[in-house]
């Protein structure tokens, strides 16, 4: 997966989608921003904690957006890799699979 390429993409499927539908796709993008700006959890926590969840629940995409975010809000590869063990816990050995993912993200971003 080229990372800079599927991001590139994303955000252009967001664009497009908030063309073609902006009454549902404005709303939850506004209340995404609102969650996700610092507050009594920090952004860097958030998306830790996002990030583990895309793990747990076997999002690729969720994998890929929380590992850029959570490197952009701050976070060392280590805390990445530890949120994304977290998600594994919780997750079992299917989110399991998706360590190699958070590494490659994090190798290539």
């Amino acid at each position: 997966m080229d990372i800079g390429e599927f991001l590139e993409e994303y955000r252009k499927g967001i664009r497009e989608l908030r063309e073609q539908s902006p009454k549902s796709v404005t709303p939850f993008l506004t209340f995404y921003h609102e969650v996700m700006a610092d507050g009594a959890l920090s952004l860097k926590t958030k998306e830790l904690i996002a990030l583990a969840i895309g793990v747990a629940i076997h999002c690729e995409h969720c994998v890929v957006l929380h590992v850029q975010g959570a490197k952009q809000a701050g976070a060392t590869p280590e805390e990445i890799l530890e949120a994304a063990q977290v998600g594994v816990v919780m997750g079992g050995g299917p989110a399991f699979t998706f360590l190699p993912l958070v590494a490659q993200v994090l190798a290539h971003s």
